[in-house]
């Protein structure tokens, strides 16, 4: 409830722009289901960009639906639907907190989305992270090869921090893994 809250001030504050975030929540147990409308749409989305965020190991290999429902259940409390009116764009979820200083960001938007949309998009969220989840560094991993991904995380002012060589195994050869990373003391600096 209290995150519902704080998307929609968010969005009052960002009226300007034509995207709103919303959460997406999966919780089976209590019976809570908040935007399930657009699950269908979030999955084919991630499914049809799969190979950019799967290695060998995943969950979604095995079993597509039911991983993608653990996923956004796991991340229900940070999960956000980028939406245009009604239209899904794409979403953004943050998973592997540590305490409230730092947490993993994954995204995935429509194609005809790419582009100068994203960037805006991806300001406002890290803005949304740093000052209303008062969160201190977003990280990412990705594959070396996904240049699109790695032009929108320097230009939200993400760095490279590291390359974990022969990290993973992606199609039956040694994959590595970048991290990029982004602090919110240096986004402050970097906007005043």
């Amino acid at each position: 409830m209290l995150l519902s809250l704080m998307i929609v001030m968010w969005n009052l504050c960002m009226h300007k722009h034509r995207f709103r975030f919303d959460s997406l929540i999966i919780d089976r147990t209590g019976g809570n289901f908040n935007n399930f409308k657009y699950f269908p749409q979030v999955y084919g989305l991630y499914i049809k960009y799969l190979e950019c965020f799967e290695d060998d190991f995943s969950q979604f290999r095995r079993n597509a639906l039911n991983g993608m429902v653990d996923f956004v259940e796991k991340t229900s409390s940070h999960f956000y639907l980028v939406l245009n009116g009604d239209e899904l764009c794409g979403f953004f979820a943050l998973e592997r907190f540590i305490g409230n200083y730092s947490a993993e960001v994954v995204t995935c938007f429509k194609r005809e989305y790419w582009g100068n949309f994203t960037k805006s998009v991806g300001l406002e969220f890290e803005d949304f992270c740093f000052n209303v989840l008062g969160l201190k560094k977003l990280k990412a991993l990705i594959y070396p090869q996904n240049s699109r991904v790695k032009g929108l995380l320097r230009f939200c002012g993400f760095k490279s921090e590291a390359l974990l060589k022969r990290e993973t195994v992606k199609n039956g050869i040694p994959q590595d893994i970048e991290i990029y990373s982004v602090y919110a003391e240096e986004r402050q600096e970097k906007c005043s």
